[in-house]
């Protein structure tokens, strides 16, 4: 059986829900806050902690196997590496700020201005599609502070909440892409039988985060309706009641389409409708 190598990051906004994601997914190791690699003792995985620049070429050069980070730092590595899974956490939007006091209204108007940026090669690819002449600047860290230093006229960076941007006098002018965890693997990373079933594993743990475990009671007369919609991962299952007029319909719904559904549901009927949290969905 093949020892996998997985790389994530060492510290930064991705650390903890790797980690987190990776125990969901019955994983079990230690030492992770102080040290480079830790062994999982219940699966064939090495985890290595790493700056998240440094991931995706890691996992290109076949130093790791896999490697959780997020989609900007690979399109700005330019590393040759397979997209795995979107992980659904570590949301965020690389944008174009420009000093609450500007005057600029067009993406246009940044021609011949100057940005700072962490990531150059992602504004280049931007500003070319746009076909905007400007000159970009390279700052590693704090690019926020480039325009009040007369360093730029602008800036092109990770927004999470806003917060950063507001204390700094800048607002939000332009998206250049969004981003969020992605497992990646190396070129036939997929067709290992160790990444397959730690797929499945993750897999199982994202689709129990959007699901939710739904049971009501209902009328039997009512029951159609509610079958109707509840579809459930087949079907739903209904259990009799003491009261033979009645049964407690159980199902498996996406989250968003209960809360869209809810008040169907109380008009056809349901009553008692409890929801409850999901673990894992096996496929």
């Amino acid at each position: 059986m093949k020892t996998l190598k997985i790389a994530i990051q060492k510290s930064g906004r991705l650390n903890e829900k790797s980690v987190e994601i990776l125990k969901n997914c019955g994983l079990s190791f230690e030492n992770y806050k102080s040290s480079l690699i830790s062994t999982v003792t219940n699966f064939p995985l090495e985890i290595l902690f790493l700056r998240d620049d440094d991931i995706p070429e890691y996992v290109q050069d076949g130093i790791a196997d896999l490697g959780i980070v997020g989609e900007n730092v690979i399109v700005e590595s330019g590393a040759e590496v397979t997209y795995l899974q979107k992980l659904g956490f570590g949301k965020c939007t690389l944008k174009i700020a420009i000093p609450n006091e500007s005057k600029i209204t067009e993406i246009a108007q940044l021609g011949g201005k100057a940005i700072a940026t962490s990531y150059p090669v992602i504004l280049q690819k931007y500003l070319k599609e746009n076909h905007v002449d400007a000159e970009v600047r390279t700052i590693s860290g704090s690019v926020e502070i480039g325009p009040g230093l007369g360093l730029s006229d602008a800036i092109c960076d990770i927004v999470s909440t806003g917060g950063t941007l507001k204390s700094n006098g800048l607002k939000p002018f332009a998206k250049v892409m969004k981003s969020e965890a992605i497992l990646i693997g190396k070129a036939g990373s997929d067709l290992i039988p160790e990444v397959q079933e730690l797929l499945q594993r993750i897999r199982s743990v994202l689709r129990a985060k959007e699901t939710k475990y739904v049971v009501l009671n209902v009328a039997k007369v009512d029951l159609k309706k509610i079958v109707d919609l509840l579809p459930g991962v087949k079907s739903p299952t209904v259990v009799p009641l003491f009261d033979e007029d009645w049964v407690a319909v159980h199902s498996v719904i996406a989250e968003y389409d209960f809360w869209e559904k809810i008040n169907s549901l109380k008009a056809a009927g349901a009553q008692g409708i409890v929801v409850m949290p999901i673990e894992k969905i096996i496929a």
